[in-house]
């Protein structure tokens, strides 16, 4: 498998397609923590994201025979189809309790109890935020601020023009600021 590893994409889905299973694990290996991580945060529940990530995946090796790498990225196509199953299962969800999810706050280098408690805090409020805004703004957000991807790449994932995906963004913060305005006490450092 490593002497695959300066292989583009579609120089490993055309071996994978013909027939060389180390390009695929190369492609998982490359590809899968990426999109997993978007449909967690999209999802908010990790044994769902982890099924919305196999489908994806399997929907990557059998289009292999079929790929065209000057229509698009490989990952952008892969962010697509993450997305749209995510929102797929999200409108599947309506009607329904959603379960929250643990977050994934980052560790400060030597938090104390207080500090650890006050970061869960911030990182819970946030996340229910994300939670409440629209699918698409939801998405935006994610794609560009965890996920830090360009607006260029985030208009391709959402099949719209850069300057809606800037209007998406714009919306999201602005929605979430005002979310997070009402708990501007709770966001207070404690002392």
């Amino acid at each position: 498998m490593p002497e695959y590893a300066e292989d583009t994409d579609a120089a490993l889905l055309a071996k994978y397609a013909g027939g060389d299973q180390s390009a695929a694990r190369m492609l998982a290996a490359r590809h899968a923590p990426r999109a997993l991580s978007v449909a967690t945060r999209m999802l908010s529940d990790a044994a769902e994201a982890q099924d919305v990530t196999q489908e994806a995946m399997v929907k990557m090796f059998k289009i292999a025979p079929d790929w065209q790498a000057d229509r698009a990225k490989l990952s952008t196509w892969l962010y697509r189809v993450v997305s749209n199953l995510c929102i797929d299962r999200l409108r599947a969800r309506r009607g329904g309790t959603e379960p929250l999810d643990e977050t994934n706050a980052p560790a400060d280098p030597a938090p104390t109890a207080p500090q650890q408690i006050e970061a869960a805090q911030r990182a819970q409020l946030l996340h229910d935020a994300i939670e409440r805004l629209p699918e698409r703004q939801r998405l935006a957000i994610t794609l560009r601020h965890i996920e830090e991807l360009a607006n260029p790449d985030i208009a391709a994932i959402l099949e719209t023009s850069v300057e809606a995906v800037e209007s998406l963004l714009s919306r999201g913060r602005r929605a979430l600021a005002a979310m997070l305005a009402s708990n501007r006490t709770d966001l207070e450092p404690l002392t």
